[in-house]
């Protein structure tokens, strides 16, 4: 080869690095872990964001709502590279400011809850506008500053799909903490999860997985549980109805949550739609992560007698207003309560629980048939049934959506993850 064409050779390679640079990867537990694309410019102030796919054949894609609610949006949809319903072996890593610098040495992930993205929940409560964060007014920072201000090192994951399988959120947990480790050189993290994010991260700390999924790695510190359906909870079953309103379209609804039944009458008409339901269909799979936190609690808190179609909604069949198969027909299609609590928490974790006893969430039917946050009954929170090593167990003052972000609770926090 002539000695002229090196320079140019040289050149051609370098722009070719650069141009792969954002597809590192991370070896960890049989997985191999991609880096999509590291994103510098982001709101509520992060640092940066990066996309990271799971190259595991334990992912699949999994169905989404098909009228769009459970899309993602906002800057998600940038950071997911434009796709609205991302595959469920894809995931955003949020690095807060300081996460190289700040001297604590244990590094702390966040990991949101259902219907929810890591923005809102940990950056940026008003992010969804007034009342979305449970409160009358809510505050433009959230836990993640204040932890930073704390001197924490401080990372959030961000799911594709939100209500997803919690067996795949649990994997994804795994990663982004490998990828943290790489990130520090930490041995553990402290991780904290709220409401579908604390059942999915309880979940890999008891090593519940599919086939091929991965086991606890020993790689967790200190838990901290926020508003965990411990003991499941049957939140959607208990009040009729009730939830329909802000469901199914031709009542006037577009929440993205599911209903616990698949037909409704609106307006004098039937209407059929199993793909808003919290069951697998015919038509697919839509709320999974919903239907595994299933358990029944009629038993200790009776069921609300003045709530349209309240026995055909909890035990099945056909009511006045409304059709479903009933509780006993989504736990039995894939509930993990007793499944995880049977597995148990490792006494080598600490961990701790936080719960809420304001029912008073004024945008949706809060729980009102015994103590709870609003959504989780204070009893199903607070239990210790399971956990090798509960290391603090508190109740404060808020409700459901207040409970990530409001000082009470972030002080609380900020004092468990403290060395003792």
């Amino acid at each position: 080869m002539h000695t002229r064409c090196l320079p140019a050779i040289a050149a051609a390679v370098l722009l070719l690095c650069a141009l792969l640079a954002p597809l590192s990867s991370v070896q960890g537990s049989g997985t191999k872990l991609v880096l999509e694309q590291t994103y510098a410019s982001v709101s509520n102030g992060w640092s940066k964001v990066e996309r990271w796919k799971d190259n595991s054949p334990l992912f699949a894609a999994e169905d989404y709502p098909t009228d769009g609610r459970g899309d993602q949006n906002g800057q998600r949809l940038t950071f997911f590279g434009g796709v609205k319903q991302p595959h469920s072996s894809r995931f955003l890593l949020y690095y807060a400011p300081q996460f190289d610098t700040n001297p604590v040495q244990t590094p702390v992930l966040l990991v949101h809850g259902a219907n929810d993205n890591a923005d809102r929940a940990w950056a940026n409560p008003n992010e969804a506008g007034s009342n979305a964060c449970g409160a009358a007014a809510c505050p433009s920072t959230g836990l993640m500053q204040f932890l930073v201000s704390k001197g924490y090192k401080v990372f959030a994951i961000n799911f594709g799909h939100k209500h997803g399988d919690n067996y795949y959120a649990a994997e994804l947990i795994h990663d982004a903490i490998n990828v943290i480790k790489d990130v520090t050189s930490a041995s553990k993290v402290d991780v904290i999860g709220w409401s579908k994010g604390a059942f999915a991260s309880r979940m890999y700390a008891s090593s519940v997985t599919k086939a091929g999924g991965t086991p606890y790695a020993g790689d967790i510190r200190k838990l901290i549980l926020i508003g965990n359906p411990n003991k499941g909870m049957d939140f959607i079953f208990r009040h009729g109805w009730t939830f329909n309103f802000g469901i199914i379209p031709a009542c006037g609804g577009n929440t993205n949550a599911p209903s616990p039944h698949t037909q409704m009458m609106c307006y004098g008409l039937w209407r059929h739609h199993p793909e808003l339901s919290v069951y697998a269909t015919a038509q697919g799979d839509f709320f999974p992560g919903q239907r595994q936190m299933l358990a029944k609690w009629a038993d200790v808190y009776p069921l609300p007698l003045d709530e349209q179609d309240w026995y055909t909604t909890y035990y099945g069949g056909q009511g006045f207003f409304t059709s479903g198969d009933g509780i006993d027909a989504a736990i039995r299609q894939g509930s993990l309560v007793n499944t995880i609590l049977a597995a148990g928490i490792p006494a080598t974790i600490e961990t701790y629980l936080l719960s809420g006893n304001q029912n008073d969430i004024s945008i949706i039917h809060s729980e009102h048939t015994g103590p709870s946050d609003g959504v989780v009954f204070l009893q199903s929170a607070a239990s210790v049934q399971g956990i090798g090593n509960v290391a603090g167990n508190a109740t404060v003052r808020h409700n459901h959506l207040e409970l990530g972000w409001a000082m009470s609770s972030a002080n609380l926090i900020e004092q468990w993850l403290k060395p003792h």
